[in-house]
């Protein structure tokens, strides 16, 4: 079983900054390999960034150069650096674990851009 608990969501202005957390507990074979995904009102939930169990990076088009994923293993803990947000960065966020065979999400933080 694991648990991920998201957190530091809010409110910002176009243009700021925010950081998210993600904080998990259970397995750790299943928090090795995290991601971000988002959710906007009215759309599709969709990718944002990934961590890998070896440290690799990876980012949707539309975050990168913007965003930073990374992983603190000590604290069993996944964080969203995110800068120069953007209005259509409105959205819940998730994180979750990637391996096959523990599929788990949190329960979302919300991210509101205003212009």
């Amino acid at each position: 079983q694991v648990q991920l608990v998201e957190s530091g969501g809010g409110s910002v202005q176009a243009g700021g900054s925010l950081r998210l957390s993600c904080a998990a507990s259970g397995y750790t074979s299943c928090t090795q390999d995290m991601s971000w995904y988002r959710q906007a009102p009215g759309k599709e939930r969709e990718f944002v960034s990934r961590i890998s169990k070896d440290g690799s990076t990876y980012y949707a088009d539309s975050v990168k150069g913007r965003f930073t994923i990374s992983q603190d293993n000590a604290k069993n803990t996944l964080y969203l650096q995110m800068s120069s947000l953007k209005p259509e960065g409105t959205a819940m966020y998730y994180c979750k674990t990637n391996p096959p065979w523990c599929d788990y999400w949190g329960q979302g933080t919300q991210v509101t851009v205003s212009s």
